[in-house]
């Protein structure tokens, strides 16, 4: 499809999902090899910030290949097109992550404000290391001191849907991403 509409506004393919999974297949390739010293008894605990990097996880976690331990957390900052700047915990961290090796799986990183409020909590728990693996980041707009160690694409700043990624909760299940069409 080239276009989706969402209750009011309209999106126009921008990402197509051969392109998606291709850059998943590169991220996964450097994870395997970054932890291939994980083991049953020190497995990575890969922490999935729901809903939006529910579809990035399940991607990864076909093709990585180390010992890892399926969490999740929701935090959020955005309502309808916006970030709020302020950060809310709905699903907090799980418990037992002191002296854990951590990585988070985002969907998208823009400002980076979520991922701050994430790490502080992170490190609050006293994991042993944190990484953040992110299918998105906008460039241009992240402006925080945070290491993003796995990013997937980098994208402009722009209103996307699609691959996890929602307008006031509908788009999440369509497998290409759609950047908002502002052309009328």
């Amino acid at each position: 499809m080239e276009k989706v509409t969402l209750h009011d506004k309209t999106f126009r393919l921008f990402i197509p999902n051969a392109d998606i999974e291709k850059a998943i297949d590169a991220v996964a390739e450097r994870l395997n090899k970054d932890y291939a010293d994980a083991t049953d008894e020190d497995p990575v605990i890969l922490l999935c910030t729901l809903n939006g990097a529910v579809i990035y996880a399940a991607e990864l976690l076909k093709r990585v290949n180390f010992p890892l331990v399926l969490k999740a957390c929701k935090l959020s900052s955005y309502e309808g097109t916006a970030s709020t700047g302020v950060v809310k915990t709905e699903v907090p961290l799980p418990k037992h992550l002191e002296g854990k090796r951590v990585l988070i799986v985002e969907d998208i990183v823009d400002t980076g404000t979520t991922i701050v409020a994430m790490m502080q909590q992170l490190k609050e728990h006293k994991v042993k290391d944190a990484r953040v693996c992110t299918l998105l980041l906008k460039n241009e707009v992240y402006d925080k001191d945070v290491k993003l160690d796995y990013v997937a694409m980098e994208i402009p700043n722009r209103f996307i849907v699609g691959f996890g990624l929602d307008y006031n909760e509908l788009g999440r299940n369509i497998k290409d991403i759609y950047v908002l069409d502002d052309s009328k």
